[in-house]
């Protein structure tokens, strides 16, 4: 069973920076893919950026340029710095492992709140 421990969201104005942190329960990056997601009320959960493979990584057209996903292999934690934020990046962000071995086997932070108002 895989924890993941998200945290990091708040409220920022236009223009501003956040950083989220996702705690994973041990080491799972080598057998995990590692991403975050957003959703808003009423829309489905979208990608945002992951690492799907080694330290390749991928980014939603949407954030590209201003979000960059990272991670600090010794505490196995995934970061999504996120700047230049817009309003329509207000969101729950949800950081995701999915297992290399078995995709079917996905796993999911409790999800952290970003509001991007003035």
């Amino acid at each position: 069973q895989v924890q993941l421990v998200d945290s990091g969201g708040g409220l920022v104005q236009p223009g501003g920076s956040l950083r989220l942190s996702c705690a994973a329960s041990g080491s799972i990056f080598n057998l995990y893919a590692m991403g975050w997601y957003r959703q808003t009320p009423g829309k489905q959960r979208e990608l945002v950026a992951t690492y799907p493979s080694g330290s390749n990584t991928y980014y939603a057209d949407s954030v590209k340029g201003r979000f960059t996903i990272s991670r600090d292999n010794a505490k196995n934690t995934v970061y999504l710095q996120m700047n230049s934020l817009k309003p329509e990046d207000t969101a729950v962000y949800y950081c995701n492992a999915r297992s290399r071995l078995n995709p079917a086997y996905v796993y999911w932070g409790q999800g952290t709140q970003v509001t991007v108002s003035s």
